[in-house]
């Protein structure tokens, strides 16, 4: 079998070195070149053809995010970017994968070479997942067109109306989802259940990434805290390093943010979150998988279906990767399979169906 090539770009020799080294153990891939600046990264691209790069956020000369850019729009590619943990670090990042960086790995802001040697599973990991994964088309604002005419504005959401039980929306994402999720929560009414989310995403992102959200979508986003009344027209995203699952308090449903050991590798996981949607909602859960390496919540998805809910798995055509969703539909856990820019329309029109607005009087 063919090794996975890849081009390491970073202005740190230290960095450059220690991702060399960690990429060169694996078996199934290798290091073929490393660049330490943009403008030598876009020769060795040319010259080797690699099927990923590892992308420095910070340099000099032209910054990864500028070289991003250029790079989807005239060779798009596989690329893991590799961030700091830092409040701007997680800015840039989800940037980043605005732009279509499929991952990214956020390295310590000090102590970076033991840091990155206790990361060498996750990086390589990482590698290996982009490159098999379904390189996104680059981010075109939508206030022009390739004729440079005004876009048709994003139609106004449906008002779903009253419902006669409260419902909630579970989603579970992992590689590629958090541009997924976005374009799924910005199709969402302000009249919309509540929205409960699992994205696989490291502490020190979330937050920022929720705060991304909040100011783009029709609903407020934020990230989840524990104890905390989940509320219609919100959404609710898994703080990272922490399963994120639901209770029941009285009458009223709760957030419950938890520590505790990762469950299939990861915290938060979606199965913590999937069990609790069908062991505390049942039929008035609707369950959504999206883009994902692995198989987190796939069971749990199942005995979320086996309870009663409503489940929608993204199709393999939109995903980055088509991983968790195959996983569940495999499980038997969908009622629907869909293309990502169909889900939120379809359960708008679900929850629509169930509540006392007819479908004609929007």
């Amino acid at each position: 079998m063919a090794k996975t090539r890849v081009v390491v770009v970073d202005d740190s020799a230290l960095v450059r070195s220690l991702l060399t080294e960690i990429i060169n153990r694996q078996p199934d891939m290798e290091c073929v070149g490393s660049a330490s600046d943009p403008f030598a990264a876009r020769e060795m691209i040319r010259n080797l053809n690699p099927d990923v790069i590892t992308l420095d956020v910070e340099m000099p000369r032209m910054d990864g995010i500028d070289f991003l850019s250029k790079l989807m729009r005239l060779r798009p590619m596989p690329v893991v970017m590799v961030s700091t943990l830092t409040e701007r670090g997680a800015e840039v990042t989800l940037k980043a994968l605005e732009l279509g960086a499929i991952d990214f790995v956020a390295k310590p802001k000090i102590g970076v070479a033991d840091g990155l040697k206790q990361l060498a599973d996750e990086i390589t990991e990482k590698v290996r997942t982009a490159s098999k994964a379904r390189v996104a088309k680059p981010h075109i604002p939508a206030a022009t067109t390739v004729a440079g005419a005004a876009a048709a504005p994003r139609p106004a959401a449906q008002s779903i109306g009253r419902l006669s039980t409260e419902k909630l929306i579970f989603i579970g994402a992992s590689t590629g989802g958090t541009e997924a999720t976005k374009e799924l929560l910005m199709n969402l009414p302000p009249d919309s259940p509540a929205v409960v989310i699992t994205q696989h995403m490291p502490p020190g992102f979330t937050k920022s990434y929720a705060n991304r959200l909040d100011g783009l979508c029709k609903i407020r986003v934020k990230e989840a805290v524990d104890g905390e009344r989940v509320l219609p027209g919100h959404a609710y995203i898994a703080p990272g390093g922490f399963h994120l699952s639901v209770e029941r308090s009285g009458a009223n449903y709760i957030a419950r943010v938890s520590d505790g050991e990762p469950v299939n590798r990861h915290k938060p996981s979606v199965e913590v979150l999937f069990e609790s949607a069908a062991r505390v909602v049942g039929q008035n859960a609707l369950g959504i998988m999206l883009t994902g390496m692995g198989a987190d919540g796939a069971k749990a998805m199942r005995t979320m279906r086996d309870a009663g809910s409503y489940n929608v798995c993204q199709d393999e055509a939109t995903c980055v990767v088509f991983g968790m969703p195959r996983e569940a539909i495999a499980a038997g856990a969908a009622n629907e399979v869909l293309p990502l820019t169909k889900i939120a329309q379809h359960v708008i029109d679900r929850l629509r169906s169930t509540s006392g607005l007819s479908m004609n009087r929007v």
